[in-house]
């Protein structure tokens, strides 16, 4: 992920959620907000509901992936959080792919 920097930080996380937009379809919901650098910052959380370590894994997985194919494509200067939803531990990664690409047509972040 050129160009691309990972949030980590509660804060920082909290911050998107008060302050950001969302988004979201059957596989995921994205929070996103300005954050006035010329890169992007990007969480990914899957939580319990989406089931056990196993499947929370494979769904950081497939959104890392998605977004690391996207991640030329999206406009700079971005923080955003990526959540896995339920519907996604039986998806598959073409499904995953959509569901990025629709949720990134939606917020008018795709160049």
């Amino acid at each position: 992920m050129k160009e691309t920097l990972r949030l980590r930080e509660k804060i920082a996380f909290k911050k998107i959620y008060n302050s950001g937009s969302s988004l979201a379809n059957k596989y995921l919901v994205m929070f996103y907000s300005k954050n006035n650098q010329s890169h992007n910052k990007v969480g990914f959380i899957a939580s319990k509901k989406v089931g056990n370590s196993v499947v929370r894994n494979r769904s950081r997985r497939l959104m890392k992936e998605t977004f690391r194919l996207y991640s030329d494509k999206i406009e700079h200067g971005y923080d955003l959080i990526l959540i896995a939803r339920a519907n996604m531990k039986d998806a598959t990664y073409k499904e995953v792919d959509k569901g990025m690409q629709h949720i990134f047509k939606k917020s008018k972040l795709l160049k």
